[in-house]
């Protein structure tokens, strides 16, 4: 693992590990490393291993979350290869929290709010989404995607203020679910049929086992969105972008999509804005009436990619290499993070000096 001061174009540090680095996430104060039967926490300023939570339950997919609110880093991993146990694991004081109970098959998605107050799971199967408070571990809502068929949910994401969740999965649909209790009131709630036969369902809930009472409960999905193919490699996220929100959703093939979300009524998102982050678009897909009424970016091929222009140095470029860490050297070598250099508060992507925006180029 080589880590980089990305201003500088230095090395900061490198590490070697026993088998095939799988995963790599970090905030303020911990970096994690996740192998496929092991874990390793690191203190983010100077590097130092402070754990290795060995023989942990096999993970191929290196699949594991760490909060962005450093004040309380909570790792979650799976924690069975039969159920879908969750471990959650505080890397501040390096001792494990709580284990949930989350799923019946195992665990394929994992994510945690921005103030780490609550986790999100789906499993193998993807059908329904789950959200746990943390640290108590205790179940505060489930979401069902669909029951038609099994689904493999490629990410989860909080929206920044925790009220909403997005999911995407290897179908062409984006579920949007809204985070918030239902409390029936019975004055205001209107009398209709449809009122009747859910006070029925809900009394009668109480009597029915739990896995049947559990899928009477679920809700379904806020917003949704309908991507143009499915089978694709993607990952999504909910942002605030000039003071609307927005879901953004990443493609495999360089392809970024980003959609406008009605926090009020939900219901279909409207594509607003097409970006070609690499690669080049097939004319095909271009042309035709899923585009009409949205914003394109021009050509691809005719602009620098935004991770192109990101590289490009500010002041020249840079030609000296830092010695890097090593698990001998330790500290002795290389370069240890400024103390200045990390704020307060958790990572702000929306602080310009430090992460400039995308800028929309048209060519």
């Amino acid at each position: 693992m080589n880590i980089y001061h990305f201003k500088k174009g230095t090395e900061i540090c490198n590490y070697s590990y026993p088998n095939d680095i799988l995963a790599v996430k970090l905030n303020r104060q911990r970096l994690v490393v996740c192998l496929e039967e092991s874990i390793y926490i690191h203190n983010i300023k100077d590097m130092k291993l402070l754990k290795t939570l060995l023989n942990t339950p096999s993970n191929p997919s290196g699949l594991c979350a760490l909060s962005i609110n450093h004040s309380n880093s909570y790792l979650a991993y799976p924690g069975s290869v039969t159920i879908g146990e969750i471990v959650v694991y505080d890397a501040n004081n390096l001792n494990t929290v709580t284990m949930i109970p989350a799923h019946d098959s195992p665990v394929a998605a994992l994510t945690f709010n921005a103030s780490a107050t609550k986790l999100a799971s789906a499993s193998e199967r993807g059908t329904v989404i789950r959200v746990f408070s943390i640290p108590e571990g205790t179940r505060l809502f489930e979401f069902r995607r669909g029951m038609k068929r099994y689904v493999s949910i490629r990410s989860l994401s909080f929206s920044p203020d925790g009220q909403f969740l997005c999911a995407s999965s290897n179908t062409e649909t984006v579920h949007i679910f809204k985070l918030e209790q239902q409390a029936p009131s019975g004055a205001e709630e209107a009398a209709t049929w449809t009122a009747y036969v859910g006070k029925v369902f809900s009394a009668a809930s109480s009597y029915l086992p739990a896995q049947v009472s559990g899928m009477m409960s679920q809700d379904r999905a806020f917003a949704t969105v309908h991507l143009l193919s499915s089978d694709q490699r993607n990952v999504c996220t909910l942002a605030m972008i000039q003071k609307l929100p927005r879901l953004l959703v990443a493609t495999v093939s360089g392809q970024l999509f980003i959609y406008d979300v009605d926090p009020l009524d939900g219901g279909e998102c409207v594509l607003v804005h097409k970006h070609r982050l690499f690669g080049v678009d097939d004319d095909d897909q271009d042309e035709g009436p899923e585009w009409e009424g949205s914003e394109i970016t021009g050509q691809a091929q005719t602009c620098p990619s935004y991770a192109a222009t990101a590289a490009l140095p500010a002041s020249g470029p840079v030609t000296a290499t830092l010695t890097g860490y090593s698990e001998d050297g330790g500290a002795k070598k290389g370069e240890v993070i400024p103390e200045h250099e990390f704020a307060a508060g958790p990572v702000c992507l929306d602080d310009e000096n430090e992460f400039p925006p995308v800028s929309i180029q048209k060519c």
